[in-house]
């Protein structure tokens, strides 16, 4: 049987994800931190397509917890494969430079970049035996051209932009792709807080994306139809560079 995991599953982007790949005929691991009844709900939506459901609590940060939570469903489940990883956890905590906390700093990185680490580091093995992966990174705008107020988050999303094109080259050769999508201004609960009046007029489109459209891009290359991608960050951000 086979399964894709998504971290940060159970809402926002993630949650899309999780359907989107349920439509295409996956399985789902739905990972999450804290949100257990957001994470019941997706675990619904994923089921109401017909796939099967599975959530796996734990902070992606934590590099013991990530790792014994994969290593002990690999031993559960040995007749089963994850073929998609989709790294979507992240978090922001804005702030400009000058007044940042270290803790602002050490926890978007250790989310965004430790957690891609922790969990790609935990599932590739079973990949590379399987000789089959696809692994899709959630990144972002902020990554690619830098926002005011998102040092730690552009330095985060830029990090594991570098890390999808040099491990897209390790792996080829076993027949895993490894790319990025970056969205730009998406209405999620993440956002909620960015006023889309202000920003969109910046924006050639004069909106603001949807989950859905991001999570569109991540099954393609979650698809055979993407058999030839790899290393590649796909932008859903609306023309706005």
């Amino acid at each position: 049987m086979n399964y894709a995991l998504v971290t940060g599953g159970s809402r926002g982007i993630g949650r899309a994800i999780c359907i989107q790949l349920a439509r295409q005929g996956f399985n789902i691991i739905i990972n999450y931190s804290s949100n257990k009844q957001a994470a019941e709900e997706a675990k619904s939506a994923v089921e109401a397509e017909g796939q099967q459901a599975e959530l796996i609590p734990f902070n992606v940060a934590d590099r013991e917890a990530s790792r014994k939570a994969m290593e002990d469903w690999f031993a559960q489940n040995p007749d089963k494969k994850v073929e998609v990883l989709v790294n979507n956890a992240g978090i922001r905590k804005d702030n400009l430079m000058i007044w940042m906390k270290d803790e602002e700093w050490d926890d978007v990185l250790d989310i965004s970049l430790g957690g891609f680490y922790n969990v790609t580091k935990s599932v590739l093995p079973e990949m590379v035996k399987a000789k089959k992966g696809k692994i899709v990174n959630v990144v972002s705008l902020s990554g690619l051209k830098g926002l005011p107020g998102q040092t730690n988050y552009s330095a985060a999303k830029a990090a594991v932009i570098g890390a999808t094109k040099a491990l897209a080259q390790e792996v080829a050769r076993r027949n895993i792709s490894v790319n990025a999508v970056a969205p730009g201004f998406i209405k999620t609960e993440m956002t909620e807080d960015i006023d889309e009046k202000e920003f969109k007029g910046i924006i050639p489109m004069r909106r603001f994306g949807s989950a859905e459209e991001v999570a569109s891009v991540v099954g393609f290359l979650a698809s055979d139809a993407s058999s030839y991608i790899t290393g590649e960050t796909i932008s859903i951000n609306g023309g706005l560079y």
